[in-house]
Order: structure tokens, then C-alpha cells, then sequence
């Protein structure tokens, strides 16, 4: 299947798909093509499909740290030399195959699909790693914010008093806020059957209070004879209290809490740490988080491969399986965009050891919810394991964009950074085919 990704024009900007033509858009045809008496159809035709297509308020990210195998995930080639023995089972979508080992997500492939080629120019982990959370390559002049602190800018909402922007089970390379400030890297948790740390108070009611009322006598005495307002924007202390105390006494505190969820529905998760940071994704989202990431790590497969990457992909299965029924059957789904996937793929050749090394010239992500259709197969790798370039083939930057198209956000708009350099959010093209 051929994906028709739309070039960043400006006709392509103003017309693109009729699914995704807006009030302004339609407007603007109308006026640049001397047809002013077209305004209210315009009007009207942009209010009927804005009402149809409402956009995306969430993400979800299942980041699989270390670079799992495509052939033994989203892209096997069974009976072939590449494989090395590894097996494949059908879907609920005909034509489409997962590896063996993913029994459960294959029942939910009709609101999934699989890009198989994407492709990167990096091949470290820690260079891919920002790439693929940010968008962009790693760059000594500038810190990139990763998708999700571009969604919490981007989108505001005054009414979520947690963070709305989450990593659990995070690794040293968590989602950050980068050139848009501290303010939006992601809140980390761990295990989600632990007690969140750090948001209730060692002391009691009365005694934190006095607490507060010292600290703010010393603001006051420390913003003596400076000019107004310079530390609270230089720092944001004054601010970032506020939101601390905040958080700290809300009633949405509450949905972190999972020991509340029945046995049946962790056992449906995997009843795993990974699987209980699904769980709680599920619920982060429903009282409007806008971006929750899970790491599910150690897929760094260079000694015995097959083993490594069994192990993880039972620890997957589940948890993504029920994490898109969940979501489906809480109506969450078409508001949440879902990606799961790592850095870079593994090699196609097996090397001496049993293992896979690092491939970024054809791997796997999968993608369901949020506007994405489901049950598609974009790109494919050669089964021979020869050529190194995939059909059709995804950069990283396309899939941010279309994220961002998905969630309302315009990939073209610019930000100026903190030293005046004007950066557009994202440089890829819309995967129109998706959508």
C-alpha cells in the first residue's frame, strides 16, 4: 500500500484532504479564488466537517527503550533466511501478520496499523532516542522539546490539576521540555502500585500551613528592591509552588491510585509493571492528561535475540492488547493518538553471538487511535534482507507531523527560542494514508 503524503505547499496547506479542510481554510480558498459569494457554503461545509472531525486531545506513547526487532514484532518474514526461525500468526485483518508471541494485539488489529518502514539516520541509542522523541537530530545549538511538551504548550487546559504531561517507568532519557522551558518536561512515576512520592505532606495540616506562611515572608524580604516580576520569570519558583500546592490537596491525585482497579482488570494488563503503567495511562487520559508515556525497556537485543526479544514481547502483548480495548470501550480511543515503538530496529542478519545490532533503515512502529485509520500496513522491508532501503519509506519527522495534525496543532507554526532562533514544531510531511 502506497502512502500519499501530502508536500508542505502552500496549495497543499490551504486544500489538503476534504477530511481536513477547515472553517479558515475554506475561507481562504474561497477569497484567493475571487469567489466571496461561496463564504457561507464555505461556512458551512467547514462547520459540518469540523463537527465530524473533531481532533485528537491525547497521546499515548508505549516507548520500547533499547530498539526492539521488527522481525520479531510488527514485521516478520517467516521461512526466510532474515527471520532465523522466527514464526508469525495471523491477524484480525486479513493479509496482516504479527511475529508469534503477539497473540493478544493480534485481535485488536483492526484499530491498529503498522508503519514497516520507517527510517532514521541514527544509529546510537541516545541520539536515537531524542530523534525519535523530539523529531528532530540531536543539535549543539538547541535543546528540541519532545512531542509531548509541544502537545502541553500547545494545547492549554486550566482545569487538569496534576501534571498533564507523564512519563512512568521512565529511563535516564525521559521526555523534556527543551528550549520551551523545565515547566513542560514530563512528571515521572515508577510502578504505578507504589504511592506517587513527593505529594503528601510529612507534617500535619496545620503545621505545613505555618510552613508556607514562613516561605512566603521570605519571598517577600528576597524580592525587596528587585525589579517586578524578573525572578518569577527568570525561575518560575512562585509559579511552580503554586501548582505544587495545587496538585497536592486535588482530588485527581486519586487517579494514579490503581490498587481501586478489579484483579480481572490488571490480569488483563499483564498484571506487570509495564502493564500497570497502561492501566494508569487509560485513566491519566480520561481526566484530561495530555500526554503519558510508558517505557517498557531492555530490548537491546546484540547477545541471544530470540530470547531477549520473547521475553519482552510477553510483556507487551498484553498490556497494548487491552490497553486499546480500554480505550474503546471507554470511548477514549478516537480522542487518543497510541504509538508504540523504540529507537531503531535490529539488524536483519543474526551476528555471531545470537543477536540482532542496530538497524534504523527499516524498522517498526505501530499506531492506532486519535484519527489514524486502523487495520493498514504502510511500507515494507525486503525479505531477502539485501537492500537496506524499505518501499515507501517514513521518516521520523512525518510521524510528528501528522501527530500534531491529528491533535490541531499546526506542524508549520513557529516557535522562537529563548535566544531568538524561529524553529517550526515539526519538518516532516502528513502520512496522509493514515489518517
Amino acid at each position: 500500500m502506497e502512502p500519499l503524503i501530502a508536500m508542505k505547499t502552500n496549495d497543499s496547506k490551504c486544500c489538503g484532504s476534504s477530511d481536513h479542510l477547515s472553517r479558515r481554510n475554506l475561507l481562504k480558498i474561497a477569497g484567493t479564488a475571487s469567489m466571496a459569494w461561496l463564504t457561507p457554503l464555505a461556512t458551512l461545509l467547514a462547520a459540518q466537517a469540523e463537527k465530524k472531525h473533531q481532533p485528537a486531545r491525547s497521546v499515548i506513547m508505549l516507548w520500547l527503550g533499547g530498539g526492539p526487532s521488527q522481525l520479531e514484532t510488527f514485521d516478520p518474514h517467516p521461512g526466510t533466511h532474515i527471520a532465523a526461525g522466527t514464526g508469525s500468526r495471523k491477524t484480525s485483518v486479513p493479509g496482516i501478520e504479527l511475529a508469534t508471541g503477539l497473540e493478544q494485539t493480534a485481535e485488536v488489529m483492526g484499530d491498529v496499523s503498522l508503519i514497516r518502514s520507517m527510517v532514521s539516520k541514527e544509529g546510537d541509542h541516545e541520539r536515537a532516542t531524542y530523534n525519535m522523541k523530539t523529531g528532530y537530530r540531536p543539535s549543539p545549538t538547541v535543546v528540541h522539546p519532545s512531542l509531548g511538551a509541544i502537545v502541553c504548550h500547545q494545547l492549554r487546559d486550566e482545569n487538569v490539576e496534576i501534571p498533564r504531561h507523564i512519563s512512568i517507568l521512565s529511563d535516564q532519557w525521559r521526555p523534556r521540555g527543551g528550549y520551551l522551558g523545565a515547566q513542560y518536561d514530563s512528571f515521572q512515576i515508577n510502578d504505578p502500585k507504589d504511592r506517587i512520592p513527593d505529594v503528601t505532606p510529612q507534617v500535619s495540616t496545620e503545621r505545613m500551613d505555618r510552613r508556607m506562611e514562613a516561605l512566603s515572608i521570605l519571598e517577600k524580604s528576597f524580592h525587596q528592591g528587585r525589579p517586578a516580576n524578573l525572578d518569577e520569570e527568570r525561575t518560575l519558583h512562585q509559579a511552580m509552588m503554586r501548582k505544587a500546592e495545587k496538585m497536592m490537596s486535588s482530588e485527581q491525585l486519586k487517579v494514579f491510585d490503581i490498587s481501586q482497579a478489579t484483579e480481572a482488570e490488571k490480569a488483563a494488563y499483564g498484571n506487570t509493571a509495564f502493564g500497570r503503567g497502561c492501566l494508569a495511562a487509560v485513566r491519566l487520559i480520561e481526566v484530561g492528561v495530555r500526554c503519558v508515556e510508558i517505557t517498557l525497556g531492555g530490548w537491546d537485543s546484540h547477545v541471544n535475540n530470540h530470547e531477549v526479544q520473547a521475553g519482552k514481547t510477553k510483556i507487551l502483548d498484553p498490556a497494548f492488547a487491552a490497553l486499546i480495548n480500554d480505550l474503546k470501550q471507554r470511548n477514549l480511543l478516537k480522542h487518543t493518538v497510541v504509538l508504540c515503538g523504540g529507537e531503531f530496529g535490529r539488524t536483519p542478519e543474526i551476528n555471531p553471538l545470537g543477536g540482532r545490532d542496530h538497524w534504523p533503515h527499516g524498522f517498526s512502529i505501530a499506531v492506532a487511535g486519535g484519527g489514524f485509520q486502523g487495520g493498514q500496513v504502510i511500507g515494507q522491508t525486503d525479505p531477502s534482507g539485501e537492500k537496506k532501503e524499505p518501499s515507501d519509506p517514513i521518516r521520523v519527522e512525518d510521524i510528528h507531523s501528522t501527530v500534531q495534525q491529528l491533535l490541531g496543532i499546526d506542524p508549520e507554526h513557529e516557535i522562537e527560542t529563548p535566544v531568538g532562533r524561529p524553529i517550526v514544531l515539526s519538518e516532516g510531511k502528513i502520512i496522509r494514508s493514515l489518517l
